[in-house]
């Protein structure tokens, strides 16, 4: 595995075998790994519909439907669009979760 200068890892997000974000530049925040913006495939991803939990986030938290493979993975990405002061370095970054395997 030839890795350049630094500890960078190129991180991938996948789900039904499809590569929905990829990059070195990886921001973790408690246990869950944040793609920027740039790196995950947006044409994949569709806003969910905010649910009363997710407007009482103080970080304006928005989830996406994830569609790969024919299938819609619900909620299964989300994006902190204003957060606090202590979230700031994942604003705008992506975050995957259940059926959705972040992997090195």
């Amino acid at each position: 595995m030839g890795h350049g200068a630094g500890t960078e890892v190129d991180m991938r997000a996948i789900v039904d075998g499809e590569v929905v974000a990829q990059s070195e530049d990886i921001v973790e925040c408690k246990g869950y790994q944040y793609f920027p913006r740039a790196s995950v495939r947006l044409d994949r991803l569709e806003k969910a519909p905010k649910t009363a939990d997710d407007r009482a986030c103080p970080h304006g938290v928005q989830f996406y439907d994830v569609i790969a493979g024919g299938s819609r993975h619900v909620r299964a990405a989300w994006c902190y669009e204003a957060p606090r002061p202590e979230m700031r370095q994942i604003g705008g970054r992506f975050g995957f979760w259940q059926d959705v395997k972040v992997v090195a």
